[in-house]
């Protein structure tokens, strides 16, 4: 007894579009064998001025029929059939004294067999032929020529549209081919190694993003702007199942571009598509429309090979709240916040500076082409004694002006363009979003929340309702209540 082994896996969706394709044509073979039985059916597609065997069925089918081919010059009738798109059964005088038989040399059939050749034509659109072959001596009769030349028109469509399947399988792994080579020229070495870092609270963050990282669910990243939300969920993608698969990327401020580019066009594959098998990462994902978080749900369980990173500098807390005046979508907030991970801000990490210089400046060395940079003792002492309101992307800015204004590979204390002061200092200078909010919440007291109209609070501020409303999102103020309590 025979023992039967599986298949193996395709290893792209291009080579499984392949493989669907030639098990349409078995089927296509085998389901005709029901109107016009044959001991040789074969698929033969153009390739230039030749016709090359794809596909063979029957108990005549072999390997010298599999790697047949035959030039269609000097077979007049077949051309002939393809150009008028007409089924043609052939009598003994056509295997006699016209073209012969297409399998002429590779089977000894007689000149009166069984013989029919199916043009496989749809749109403009010519595939190529199927021919039937019987050995029994009786011509096909032409109620079955015109019926097989009826199928072979449906077959010939699904072939076509099987074929631009593949095409845009190709296309599709070509692009996510591009994203995986622009995702490791963008992350370079500025992934900085977690693990090393010596501040405690961020070990515990590396250990719990660890843990999330295996568990293949969908991670919402809190924090800052600037804190470095899209380092650490790149560190959770490399570190989970997923990593040599695309990391793509999504800014959801851009409104005007990001229906776009997550869900495509017309000519354009979108990034929840690019992303499969890998992670889809929506940076402010707070800013992303209403309308959008709904779509975004809707194509995540229709692509759920997808997994999800989603970052906010607003707080978990405060992204219900936007669920609660229904700003945030409730489905989408539920699936991210049974995995929140907290990134501290730069000015909670003095501990972990001199190694995120070093990482930042081991990226620069890789773009500029420069070697040995580092900071000097007096350079790090300044930097240790700013307040970092930009948090990790304003210490990039800082070190990559450095180098560039510097020739010297040791970046000193004058060359930083950063106010030196105290950390008491910075502690007690509050920042342009505290002090907004602190003003808009006690405008909204005032108002007793109430924001249209002439004495709302959007007039008493200056601004037109819509802008208002955006700050108070960005700013965490989302309930009239809330507003009022602080």
């Amino acid at each position: 007894m025979s023992s039967l082994h599986a298949a193996p896996e395709p290893t792209t969706t291009s080579e499984r579009g392949e493989g669907d394709l030639d098990d349409l044509l078995r089927r296509g073979l085998d389901w005709i064998e029901r109107v016009a039985p044959y001991d040789l059916a074969a698929i033969l597609v153009l390739e230039g001025h030749h016709l090359v065997v794809r596909c063979a069925r029957g108990r005549l089918a072999s390997e010298a029929v599999r790697g047949h081919r035959l030039d269609l010059a000097a077979f007049p009738t077949i051309r002939e059939a393809l150009e008028t798109r007409r089924a043609r059964g052939f009598s003994e005088d056509d295997h006699a004294h016209g073209d012969g038989d297409p399998f002429d040399g590779v089977l000894d059939l007689a000149p009166g067999h069984s013989c029919m050749v199916v043009p496989l034509c749809a749109g403009n659109v010519s595939y190529g032929v199927m021919t039937l072959d019987r050995e029994r001596c009786e011509a096909y009769a032409p109620a079955v020529v015109n019926l097989v030349e009826v199928y072979g028109q449906v077959l010939a469509l699904a072939i076509v549209n099987a074929q631009r399947g593949v095409s845009l399988a190709r296309l599709h792994e070509r692009d996510r081919e591009q994203v995986r080579l622009l995702e490791r020229e963008l992350v370079g070495t500025a992934l900085l190694d977690y693990d090393d870092s010596n501040d405690s609270p961020m070990r515990r963050l590396v250990t719990r993003a660890r843990q999330v990282a295996m568990a293949d669910a969908p991670v919402l990243i809190c924090g800052e702007d600037g804190a470095g939300k899209g380092r650490l969920a790149r560190a959770v993608h490399g570190w989970s199942k997923r990593a040599q698969e695309p990391f793509v990327a999504v800014d959801c401020t851009s409104e005007g571009d990001c229906e776009r580019d997550l869900f495509g066009s017309l000519e354009t594959r979108g990034r929840v598509d690019l992303a499969r098998g890998g992670t889809l990462y929506l940076s402010s994902i707070h800013a992303l429309p209403l309308a959008l978080q709904r779509r975004l749900v809707r194509a995540l369980d229709a692509a759920p090979d997808v997994r999800l990173i989603a970052a906010s500098s607003l707080a978990a807390f405060q992204l219900e709240a936007e669920v609660g005046v229904d700003h945030f979508d409730a489905e989408l907030f539920e699936r991210l916040v049974a995995f929140t991970l907290n990134v501290p801000a730069l000015r909670e990490r003095g501990r972990d500076l001199a190694q995120l210089c070093a990482a930042l400046l081991s990226d620069i060395e890789r773009r500029t082409g420069r070697q040995g940079l580092r900071i000097s003792d007096e350079g790090l002492k300044k930097l240790c004694r700013y307040g970092w309101p930009g948090n990790v992307r304003e210490l990039a800015t800082v070190l990559e002006r450095a180098a560039i204004v510097t020739k010297d590979p040791v970046i000193d204390a004058d060359i930083l363009d950063v106010r030196a002061s105290t950390s008491a200092d910075h502690a007690n200078v509050p920042t342009l979003a505290s002090v907004q909010r602190q003003h808009i919440a006690q405008v909204l007291k005032l108002t007793d929340g109430r924001i249209y109209g002439s004495r709302g609070a959007a007039a008493l501020l200056g601004l037109k309702p819509s802008t208002l409303q955006s700050k108070m999102k960005k700013l965490g103020l989302t309930r009239e209540a809330d507003a009022r309590k602080k």
